[in-house]
């Protein structure tokens, strides 16, 4: 165990005439309400004191540190909130679960540079690593600078060496929502979208082949301010669908309150799909219907090869995970919206 009697945080405190929670907050990065001024001495007493060495001087000597860091593409479509994000909430407390199941601790980290990680994984001698969220450049890149396994958790990519990848059929889950909406009578379906390329590419065409016919597709915005007027100057022609196809559940239930504010009824007006199926989707009024991808096994899944990877450096895989279409109140059949037309022509 580290010997924090080394060096104390009491020992830091005195040297520099502050309180110990001025120096506490500052070494768990509680510092809005501490000047600049002081945070960078305590840092720099930190660091001639070996406070952090110490502690990562410990983990270094041994074999293994049981740590699994999990690191999050802190991306701008989630406006500073990424751990607010559904999808990514529920898979990290998934994650946490099965890292938990195999002894191990889980170190969570959120960072725009995934060269970050290396210096994140090299500091605490972490023994691998889940990584969310990036795109497949990033991962062939962090590979060949990096030589603690990974597993990429939700990302876009082919096999590659030293990878190993856990992806979910969307073409398959798209395929779902197109078939569903055909069998309900809908021919005018949109399908959104902030971009138009890997997964949301697959989703895509996934509901063009359930449906038997090519659905139109709407590049939305990511700034969820932005989006809003994007969507007030295109009611009109959002309205002319019967059906929406989002291709989350973030972006689904974004646009079921604007609707909801424009007076347009969901599901009778127009029916709404999204993509994810966790607990959001429960929470609406009406409550969604969507793709639902199963987090638990996902992680499961992520620890098991995860282990094979540091018990064996040669080892690599790709899998792919089912989903499964949950059908709820937000779709209807396209005969019971009787109002759709007349809605089109009053707004």
């Amino acid at each position: 165990m580290w010997d924090e009697n080394k060096v104390r945080i009491i020992d830091i405190a005195n040297e520099l005439g502050l309180s110990t929670a001025t120096v506490s907050n500052v070494l768990h990065g509680k510092t809005k309400k501490i000047s600049d001024a002081t945070v960078k001495r305590v840092e720099n007493k930190l660091e001639e004191m070996g406070y952090i060495p110490n502690m990562a001087a410990t983990l270094l000597a041994r074999n293994s540190s049981r740590i699994i860091g999990v690191v999050v593409n802190d991306h701008e479509k989630y406006e500073g909130h990424v751990f607010e994000d559904s999808f990514i909430s529920a898979s990290i407390n998934a994650l946490s679960d099965s890292i938990e199941a195999y002894g191990y601790f889980m170190m969570l980290r959120k960072t725009k540079d995934i060269r970050d990680i290396i210096r994140f994984s090299t500091m605490w001698n972490i023994d691998g690593l889940v990584v969310i969220g990036f795109c497949a450049e990033d991962y062939h890149d962090l590979r060949e600078h990096m030589r603690v396994p990974f597993v990429v958790y939700d990302g876009y990519m082919d096999q590659h060496a030293g990878i190993s990848n856990i992806s979910i059929d969307d073409f398959d889950g798209g395929r779902q929502v197109g078939q569903y909406l055909k069998t309900l009578g809908h021919k005018k379906v949109l399908c959104i979208a902030d971009n138009n390329v890997c997964m949301d590419l697959d989703r895509y065409n996934g509901l063009c082949d359930g449906l038997g016919q090519k659905a139109d597709f709407l590049l939305i915005p990511m700034d969820k301010d932005k989006r809003k007027i994007f969507y007030q100057k295109k009611l009109k022609t959002i309205l002319r669908y019967t059906a929406i196809f989002a291709v989350s559940d973030y972006y689904a239930i974004d646009l079921m309150k604007i609707l909801f504010e424009n007076g347009i009824r969901v599901p009778y007006d127009i029916s709404v799909v999204g993509f994810d199926g966790g607990r959001d989707s429960l929470m609406t009024v009406p409550a969604l219907t969507s793709v639902y991808q199963n987090n638990e096994a996902r992680s499961q899944m992520a620890m098991e090869l995860l282990v094979k990877m540091i018990a064996d450096p040669g080892f690599f895989e790709s899998v792919s995970v089912p989903v499964k279409l949950v059908i709820r109140d937000s779709t209807c059949n396209y005969s019971v919206s009787s109002q759709h037309v007349q809605n089109l022509t009053e707004i």
